[in-house]
């Protein structure tokens, strides 16, 4: 049996009491434990900026993260954290981007976590054009879950062929959000269509910081290889300030029965 590379979670609410993720520092140390348990080596905590968390500033998030690091060496869990941020797309977010008040992930300067409203889809093509322009690249959160994207599957094939790359949540693909956002995320899998694998964890008691049994999943569908990808070498290059392979990357094998077909959800 192959041994599962570190795992790296590049979408995670870690941090205490700035927006819905864990309450205080004594929850947040639970949740570090518990990705560290999992296998997890480096973690990049993503507060919500933007839309209805406008006041979560680029420099509380990074001083936030600074003493989260502190406090996770004092307690001796062996986590790296990194700032980053799950942003809304608005119409100034390139130039909060530029300004640094809306954080990078890993606070590189290069990619930004985009989150969509939950109930409908948006455009994207002229942000990430706007984006690019700018020395930007789009990573866009949860589409398995995006209530267009699910009445509309087929609009994720030409953003990923504009540049975006795509997350999916590890909940996702083992049915923690419905059948409809598990039968759409195993979809974008078999065609290629996901960048990365991120937990969105948001507590240590639901939406929990765990990505093994995700890489399993994925190995299960698409191959080894693919787990890797999605949640170690991919995550790792945004830690690292290194170019992600953009477009589609359909797999050699998926373990989906042949006659599976995405079906427009109800």
């Amino acid at each position: 049996m192959s041994i599962s590379p570190r795992l790296v979670d590049i979408h995670c609410h870690m941090l205490p009491g700035i927006d819905d993720g864990p309450r205080d520092w004594e929850e947040s140390l639970v949740m570090a434990r518990m990705a560290v348990a999992d296998g997890m080596a480096t973690v990049i905590v993503t507060p919500h900026q933007l839309g209805n968390h406008r006041d979560n500033e680029g420099r509380t998030i990074r001083d936030r993260t600074a003493h989260f690091q502190q406090f996770l060496d004092q307690h001796g869990v062996p986590l790296c954290v990194l700032p980053g941020a799950d942003v809304r797309i608005e119409p100034d977010l390139i130039q909060k981007v530029r300004a640094g008040e809306v954080v990078t992930l890993a606070d590189r300067g290069r990619y930004v976590l985009l989150e969509l409203p939950h109930e409908i889809y948006l455009p994207l093509e002229g942000l990430l054009n706007n984006m690019h322009r700018a020395g930007l690249v789009g990573i866009l959160s949860h589409p398995e879950r995006n209530a267009g994207i699910l009445r509309e599957p087929r609009l994720v094939g030409p953003l990923v062929e504009a540049g975006c790359l795509m997350q999916v949540t590890s909940g996702s693909l083992l049915g923690h959000f419905g059948p409809e956002s598990q039968k759409l995320s195993e979809w974008l899998l078999a065609e290629g269509l996901i960048h990365f694998v991120a937990t969105d964890a948001h507590g240590s008691t639901a939406r929990r910081p765990l990505l093994r049994r995700a890489f399993d999943r994925v190995a299960e569908l698409a191959g080894h290889q693919v787990a890797c990808d999605l949640c170690c070498s991919n995550p790792e290059n945004i830690v690292a300030d290194q170019p992600v392979a953009a477009g589609r990357h359909r797999p050699n094998r998926v373990g989906l029965p042949r006659w599976f077909r995405w079906k427009r959800a109800s």
